[in-house]
């Protein structure tokens, strides 16, 4: 299974693909901003509800080098969340069950400004180059999100619970 390290790929497919600096800050919020409108237009209204995702939550992302943003001609057009560590709202879940027990990344909160195409294609390539077993959750109501792991190969494999004890809908993609 391929594993990694997240700071280096001199791929150019790659490349536009960076992790996030605190300068980014109000670009991002202004692209989550921009998602939350869209979730609330298609049916979503009560994921990432609020303030959230917050500065305070970004500036940790960003001090964990966890959070990444997709740039073209060097503007910001996306933005997501991707770690190796394990994530401790999957030690539990109801249904099917996790694919495995190997090592994961995990891919949270992804964005875009809704100017460019493929935004989830581009996180997953440059997900999948440094691990191949991956995982994400979404909200029951949020469909655009369904779709789009669905379409990339992920396998839906049950119900887990966020801190708060909202459920989501738990996917994984590995490549046999």
């Amino acid at each position: 299974m391929k594993m990694n390290n997240l700071q280096s790929d001199n791929s150019e497919a790659l490349s536009q693909i960076l992790p996030a600096c605190f300068e980014d800050i109000e670009r991002i919020l202004a692209i989550y901003d921009i998602a939350k409108q869209y979730m609330r237009d298609s049916g979503n209204p009560n994921q990432w509800r609020g303030t959230y995702p917050d500065r305070e939550t970004l500036e940790q992302d960003i001090s964990k080098k966890q959070l990444y943003v997709y740039k073209q001609a060097g503007v910001i057009h996306g933005v997501f969340v991707f770690f190796l560590e394990e994530e401790p709202t999957y030690a539990y879940i109801e249904g099917k069950g996790w694919c495995n027990d190997a090592p994961y990344g995990t891919i949270h909160r992804i964005a875009g400004d809704g100017t460019i195409k493929g935004l989830f294609e581009k996180c997953m390539e440059f997900c999948k180059s440094k691990i191949d077993n991956i995982r994400v959750d979404t909200h029951h109501d949020n469909h655009t999100m369904q779709h789009v792991v669905e379409k990339y190969g992920f396998q839906k494999c049950g119900i887990i619970y966020l801190k708060n004890g909202d459920p989501r809908i738990a996917y994984q993609y590995c490549e046999r």
